[in-house]
């Protein structure tokens, strides 16, 4: 292929026209997508080309076969899975970044994809009120954040036990427990496994109607065994959005001399708003934290955070050396590959850098309020109808919904409200019940938004009450 730069421009240029218009229809267009399973391996599938193909004609396939398998989730009606939408100067410093293609995982392969990193490490250790001297890392997600704060962990643990896991493995290594709560996220879980730790490893303390670790449970498993241990609290329940007393815990791991993680996926976002602070109280104590900026900071997919208090034992876990790589001295330039699960790696400290420059703390903090506001909109209009109870204490972005007295309506009510089309909400199961569950962290949610979705729900609940159609 010998395309010029100026059939480069003229085909960036239509890309960019392709995606903006999508931008601009997500105010009309269904939050779901219309294509089929089928449609969708129909018109993107067939055999693989025998030769080259004009990029253009290359993409104005793609935009056309794709989009209608493309969900709505950019916009301000999607409410499923704590999903924010990108905010303007993140979404282009996205396409910048793919356009340098920089490898941020050496300095000599992307001076400035490092310092931008260095920088909004800054800004976020000061926005999430990080005590100095955080390590940090940049993921693609909350799931690997973990795995970098709990491998930081287990060397840190198994280093004061005596024990070189780097060199000697984890075959015959102390027994490390992991105390979490009965109503902990799935990643957490993953981590472990993913670390040789394993589902033997945890020992569960139990949770509270809202999902919050009751704290005398923690202390009687910090108690019941002897030997390292890593206490793994949440900063935000998956489903209610409820906080651990994260101070309490923090006074009994440090007690115990157990390593205290906080999973702040989306909740740890609360320490930027005055008006949340406070659920995040204690959270400053831990050892490590972990949370994700493709949720609240609202930046493109994928983008995890990873911080710990412990860089030696964080960089120890991660760092990697290679006769043939030219790597920076420990206190110089820093190289990624040192501090993440990654090795070659997307630049996205330039999309953290762009939010953050570009919402400032005020932004940021005015983010989280109104989003915390239409949670508890939502929660005071739909806890309002009659036959929808709200089943959460709503003290951040989530709300729970149940419909009538059985799983069945309940189902119902969330699959005609996705079929619709003019919002998204997705279902959970809690204590075995079925309900809806409402997130907000999108910054483009409007009060129409709020309004029109309310309305989606109620039209859907009133349509099941009375068996009519969807």
């Amino acid at each position: 292929m010998n395309d010029t730069s100026d059939d480069v421009r003229r085909l960036l240029g239509r890309t960019a026209k392709l995606a903006a218009d999508f931008l601009a229809s997500l105010d009309g267009r269904p939050v779901a997508p219309p294509a089929s399973l089928a449609s969708l391996r129909e018109s993107l599938g067939g055999r693989l080309p025998e030769g080259p193909a004009d990029p253009r004609e290359v993409v104005e396939h793609l935009a056309r076969a794709a989009e209608p398998g493309v969900v709505g989730m950019a916009g301000g009606r999607y409410f499923g899975f704590v999903i924010g939408g990108g905010v303007p100067a993140a979404l282009a410093a996205d396409w910048l970044a793919a356009a340098w293609d920089q490898n941020a995982g050496l300095y000599v392969c992307g001076p400035a994809a490092a310092v931008v990193e260095e920088v909004a490490h800054r800004w976020l250790a000061e926005l999430l009120e990080l005590p100095e001297g955080t390590s940090f890392a940049v993921t693609t997600g909350c799931q690997m954040a973990h795995f970098a704060c709990l491998a930081a962990a287990r060397q840190h643990l198994l280093a004061g036990a005596g024990w070189d896991v780097n060199e000697r493995g984890m075959a015959g290594a102390p027994p490390i427990r992991v105390i979490a709560g009965a109503r902990r996220h799935v990643t957490v879980d993953r981590a472990l496994r993913f670390l040789g730790l394993g589902r033997s490893a945890l020992r569960i303390a139990p949770s509270d109607r809202e999902g919050r670790m009751v704290m005398d449970g923690l202390a009687a498993e910090l108690a019941r065994e002897p030997g390292p241990a890593v206490v793994c609290t949440q900063a935000g329940e998956v489903n209610t959005g409820a906080f651990d007393d994260l101070a309490r815990a923090a006074d009994l791991s440090a007690a115990a001399g157990a390593w205290l993680h906080v999973d702040g996926a989306f909740g740890l976002w609360a320490a930027a708003s005055p008006a949340h602070r406070h659920l995040v109280a204690g959270a400053s104590r831990a050892d490590s934290w972990a949370t994700d900026a493709h949720k609240w900071l609202n930046v493109p997919y994928d983008c995890g955070l990873a911080f710990t208090a412990h860089p030696e034992a964080h960089r120890a876990a991660m760092a990697v050396q290679a006769g043939y790589l030219q790597q920076a001295s420990p206190g110089a330039e820093r190289d990624a590959v040192d501090w993440t699960p990654e090795f070659s790696r997307r630049a996205r400290g330039f999309v953290l850098w762009a939010a953050l420059r570009s919402l400032g703390r005020s932004g940021v903090a005015d983010l989280v309020a109104r989003c915390c506001g239409y949670a508890r909109r939502f929660a005071r209009e739909l806890g309002a109808t009659p036959g929808c109870a709200v089943l959460n204490e709503v003290v951040l972005d989530q709300v729970l919904l149940r419909f009538g007295d059985d799983d069945g309506a309940t189902r119902e009510v969330i699959r005609r409200v996705q079929e619709g089309g003019e919002a998204w909400m997705s279902g959970t199961t809690v204590d075995g019940r079925a309900a809806m569950r409402i997130s907000v962290v999108s910054w483009r949610t409007s009060d129409d938004d709020v309004a029109r979705a309310v309305a989606a729900v109620r039209r859907a609940w009133e349509a099941t009450r009375s068996g009519g159609a969807a």
